[in-house]
Parts: structure tokens; C-alpha cells; sequence
């Protein structure tokens, strides 16, 4: 049985294909300004990897901010339950949930029985998210993919007064301008982004094991700063954590597709 999960992100879209419940295949894009385009490339992708045609998969659902214009889906979840489904799968043992996205921060907490319990959400404030991440690494000149090994390299970390984005490019400019160590600069933008998430894991709570999920978990200067900050160690996934949401989504369409094949 043929199911797959479609995550369209602001950055990434994401896709994962599901044979029963053993991944076939999945792909990241970046995501177009048009989310129905972007879906049709990444899901296109996965496909061509797995050796499958559209009309062999039974089910897909979508989730991610552009969900509801993803064409070929037959339900969406939200962003919140498919990467709590997706982080439950992979690590049974998960109740804490960090989801880093390109426009907002989610934390999750789950029960024994893997069901949400309570959540919060940043989505008004660049700040927190990957956003915030990307548009740092433009001003450094670097990938970013770069940031988090360039904060090992600091030898002079600092600390950025504001968490604001607008106020924060003013402050890295400044530096910039100084002549500052660019793995310096770099490690105060991961501080700094690692703050504002554990205000958010704090307001709902730390229960025992926690992971992270979005393509800000391969950040390893943020991993390290917010695990300092939470006292915890930050459990690793086994697979692209860029790939969690559309994983849970695609465990979904499994889950859908049994109940109307009866």
C-alpha cells in the first residue's frame, strides 16, 4: 500500500513515500513563492527516486502553511500533529517536541500515549525561527548550513542585545564593521536563537525525552546553546530532521487510507 505525506514549508517542502509503513523514498526542495508548484516539485522528486507514478499512491495528506493549496492531496493535518506523529515514530520514547520552521517555532508535549497535551507557537516574530537564521547567514556571507560549525570556532563568542531580527542585522552589521570574527558573530546568532526557543520549550515543559525537528536541528551551535540553556540532552533522529513533518503526515495517509478501505 502505497501512502505519502506532502509538508510545504516557506523555505522547504518536504515529501516521504510510504510502502505500508517502511519509507521508500522522501525529498527536500525549496520552497517557490507558489506552495501548489512547490508540492508538485518535491512530491515529483520523491517519486522519480521511489520509481512511482502519481496515481500508484492511494493516499497522501498534506501539512505545512501551504497545505491547504497543495492540489493532489486527499486531507491535511496540521503542522503540529504530523511532526508530533513523525518525532513519536522515530523515537517512541520523545514527550517534548522542538519544531523549528522557516517562519515559526512549535513546542510539543506529548503523553505516554504519544497524543498532544499542550503546545505553543511562534509565528509572529522572525525571531526563533529559520528566518531569522537565514537571513544571518546572508549578511555573514556564509551557507547556511555553515552556522552551526562556525560556532566551535569562536574564540570570543558574544551576545547579541536584541533577538529582534531588524535590531539584530543592526547589531551584526556593527560587528561586521569592526572587523569581528565572522565564527564570533555566528555564535552569538546561534545564542541568541536558541534563547528564544527555550522561553518557548520552558512555558510547556520539559518531560523527559526531548528532540528537535526541522531543518534548524542540523544546526549544531543552536543544538548545543538550547541544550546549555534547557539542561537537557537533545536526542538526534535517525533521519533528516528537515523530513519529520511530512513523515508523520504520510504515517496519516496510512492511517486514513486503512480506515476507508474498511
Amino acid at each position: 500500500m502505497i501512502v505519502a505525506g506532502c509538508d510545504v514549508g516557506s523555505l522547504t517542502s518536504k515529501a516521504v513515500i510510504l510502502n505500508d509503513k517502511t519509507m521508500l523514498s522522501h525529498a527536500v526542495v525549496r520552497s517557490s513563492f507558489r506552495p501548489g508548484d512547490s508540492a508538485r516539485a518535491v512530491m515529483d522528486q520523491a517519486l522519480d527516486v521511489a520509481g512511482l507514478k502519481m496515481d500508484e499512491v492511494r493516499y497522501c495528506v498534506g501539512t505545512g502553511y501551504g497545505r491547504e493549496k497543495i492540489p493532489f492531496v486527499n486531507k491535511v493535518y496540521s503542522e503540529i500533529a504530523c511532526h508530533a506523529r513523525g518525532a513519536r515514530h522515530l523515537m517512541p520514547s520523545v514527550r517534548t517536541v522542538i519544531d523549528i520552521g522557516g517562519q515559526d517555532c512549535k513546542a510539543i508535549r506529548l503523553d505516554d500515549s504519544g497524543a498532544v497535551v499542550k503546545f505553543v507557537t511562534n509565528d509572529k516574530c522572525a525571531a526563533g525561527t529559520g528566518r531569522f537564521l537565514d537571513v544571518m547567514a546572508r549578511l555573514l556571507g556564509v551557507n547556511l548550513d555553515e552556522l552551526g560549525s562556525l560556532s566551535a570556532q569562536a574564540q570570543a563568542p558574544l551576545s547579541l542585545a536584541s533577538t529582534c531580527t531588524v535590531w539584530a542585522q543592526a547589531e551584526v552589521i556593527h560587528h561586521l564593521n569592526e572587523n569581528t570574527p565572522i565564527a564570533d558573530i555566528a555564535a552569538a546568532v546561534n545564542q541568541a536563537m536558541a534563547g528564544r526557543v527555550a522561553i518557548l520549550a520552558r512555558s510547556v515543559g520539559i518531560d523527559r525525552e526531548v528532540c528537535m525537528t526541522g531543518g534548524v536541528a542540523k544546526n549544531t551551535g543552536v543544538l548545543t546553546y538550547l541544550e546549555k540553556l534547557l539542561d537537557v540532552k537533545i536526542r538526534r533522529l535517525r533521519i533528516d530532521p528537515q523530513i519529520v513533518g511530512a513523515l508523520g503526515a504520510a504515517f496519516y495517509a496510512w492511517r486514513e487510507y486503512r480506515r476507508c478501505a474498511g
